[in-house]
C-alpha cells in the first residue's frame, strides 16, 4: 500500500469457478482427452472434459486460463 492505494496485486495460482453453460457430452463418447467448450460464471470460455456439466465447480489456472480439475 502506498498512500492507501494498492501498488501490487498478486493473484492466486488457481480459482474455483462454476460452469454457467456447456453442451451435454454424448453418451458413449469416451475418446481419451476429448474436450468441449464451456463458459464460466465470469464469462471465461475454456475447454473442459466431456464429463463436466452446467453447475459443476471447476479449478482454473489463473495464468493459462486452463481447466485443472474438479473443485472439492
Amino acid at each position: 500500500m502506498y498512500e492507501e492505494k494498492p501498488i501490487l496485486v498478486e493473484l492466486p495460482s488457481a480459482v474455483n469457478l462454476s460452469i454457467a453453460h456447456t453442451e451435454v457430452g454424448l453418451r458413449g463418447d469416451t475418446q481419451s482427452g476429448a474436450t468441449k467448450p464451456a463458459t464460466t460464471e465470469t464469462g471465461l470460455t475454456l475447454q473442459v472434459p466431456l464429463f463436466v456439466n452446467e453447475g459443476d465447480t471447476i479449478s482454473v489456472n489463473t495464468t493459462t486460463k486452463e481447466y485443472i480439475g474438479r473443485a472439492d
